[in-house]
């Protein structure tokens, strides 16, 4: 998408009439812990809080025609619930096409997580704020990575937003004014 057509998108629709339904639906799950973001481990996961971030990427998302649906849980049966939904229990006009996903420490320990993703068949992003690789050994081992399409870990709040860059190039094809 060229600048001379971004007017005439569906996020520069919504944003003048806030009753528009955007199109396209992009869904944002959140793990265990993150509700906590600013205030635990900062010198780890950083300062910004998790509604920081969403805000940021709900109006990039949206200046590009896509909705972002973000859901965070320190529940693994809810993240999986909130998946199957987006992903296939939904109407096909309230599904997603692409999932960004910080499993937290259910990266480690959910066969369930997984399948649940494998099951919606959409294409998503595992992103963590630190560098697992860098930490405890336990937290090296992911259950989602090898059926990710990208990882992207230890780059703070920015993996977030290269995951939805990544998606809205090669999901959307939007062609991003850097």
């Amino acid at each position: 998408m060229t600048a001379s057509s971004q007017s005439a998108t569906p996020a520069t629709i919504a944003q003048q009439n806030p009753n528009t339904t955007l199109s396209h639906k992009l869904l944002l799950v959140n793990g265990a812990n993150l509700n906590l973001l600013g205030k635990r481990e900062p010198d780890i996961y950083g300062h910004m809080t998790l509604a920081d971030i969403e805000s940021t990427l709900i109006k990039r998302a949206a200046a590009h025609g896509i909705e972002l649906i973000c859901r965070q849980s320190n529940h693994e049966g809810k993240l999986i619930d909130d998946i199957q939904h987006y992903g296939l229990l939904a109407e096909a006009n309230a599904q997603i096409d692409a999932i960004i996903i910080n499993p937290a420490a259910f990266t480690h320990t959910s066969v369930a997580l997984r399948d649940a993703l494998l099951a919606t068949k959409k294409p998503f992003i595992e992103v963590h704020l630190s560098n697992v690789h860098a930490r405890e050994s336990f937290r090296e081992h992911s259950y989602l990575s090898d059926v990710a399409v990208g990882v992207i870990c230890g780059l703070g709040h920015l993996g977030y937003h290269m995951a939805l860059d990544y998606l809205l190039t090669h999901t959307y094809a939007i062609t991003l004014n850097k």
